[in-house]
């Protein structure tokens, strides 16, 4: 019964791993961060943005799969 359930949250919790993923924006790497235009009020301000958020709780989703997993591994 616990590993059902466990596989349950997995994957669940790989379904909003993948919607986090997917929901971010990519890193802007173009002619910009070579002018130093990545210095603007935008990027200041970053840990406050959404996106901040939206990676904050896919690293937390991501810990939590890995260790589902593991812990279905060794049932």
């Amino acid at each position: 019964m616990a590993v059902t359930i466990l596989s349950i949250i997995q994957v669940l919790s790989g379904a909003v791993l993948i919607l986090f993923v997917l929901g971010q924006s990519g890193k802007h790497s173009g002619l910009g961060m070579i002018s130093g235009a990545s210095d603007s009020f935008l990027s200041k301000n970053k840990a406050k943005s959404a996106d901040a958020k939206l990676a904050r709780w896919t690293k937390w989703v991501a810990i939590v799969f890995i260790v589902l997993t593991l812990v279905l591994n060794f049932l």
